[in-house]
């Protein structure tokens, strides 16, 4: 198998909006490069609330920069990088708070991560080697945020849809959705996950020429 760019580690930012597919192709860029891949989620790095009462949990505003914590996460891909073990944080959405405990992420030749807002911040956006978009019309996402709360979340369908309408869609137009100008490439989360893949991986033999170049200059 080919690994994309240098022996270092190599940091891919998957980034679209809620129900985009973004989980789909971190996970089979994952199975494409095997044991060379690590996957982490930006949803682990959800702040821990459990010190605050059930009802303020859940008015908390989850789909702003400011409920992850995002210095942690940028921390671990310098750790990572550096060929360090990494202690990755648990989360319970049920709770709203960090479970006791951890998950250790070895360093990988490839690390995918998955998140709304990797690219809501510049010091987390630099952290990466490729920011990829993935591209879903609002209906659409809409929908598959709703079957999914509620199925794996334990969420009803009025409260799927009012935190729909209060924070996740003026959120996403805010803060995920400019990310699409800024991403290195954008892919449909519509298409069959095989072709967005091979478009990333595209993508990523593209970089390598101009890796080397950096590196020679």
């Amino acid at each position: 198998m080919e690994l994309p760019l240098r022996n270092a580690c190599t940091t891919i930012a998957i980034v679209g909006g809620t129900g985009s597919g973004k989980t789909t192709l971190a996970h089979a860029l994952a199975e494409h490069f095997g044991e060379h891949c690590a996957v982490i989620d930006h949803d682990s790095y959800y702040r821990d609330l459990s010190h605050l009462k059930p009802a303020e949990r859940a008015a908390i505003n989850f789909d702003h920069p400011d409920s992850l914590e995002n210095s942690l996460l940028v921390d671990h891909l310098h750790r990572l990088r550096a060929g360090r073990t990494i202690d990755k944080p648990k989360y319970c959405f049920a709770t709203h708070s960090r479970l006791p405990e951890r998950e250790w992420v070895a360093p990988k030749p490839v690390v995918v991560v998955e998140g709304i807002l990797l690219m809501a911040l510049p010091e987390l956006r630099n952290a990466f080697d490729l920011r990829v978009f993935v591209d879903v019309p609002d209906d659409v996402r809409a929908l598959r945020r709703l079957r999914r709360d509620v199925s794996e979340r334990g969420r009803t369908i009025d409260s799927v849809c009012a935190q729909w309408m209060q924070t996740v869609r003026p959120m996403h137009e805010r803060f995920v959705a400019p990310a699409k100008r800024r991403a290195d490439l954008v892919v449909s989360g519509q298409e069959p996950t095989r072709d967005a893949v091979l478009r990333v991986l595209a993508q990523l033999s593209a970089l390598e020429p101009a890796a080397k170049a950096a590196e020679q200059a």
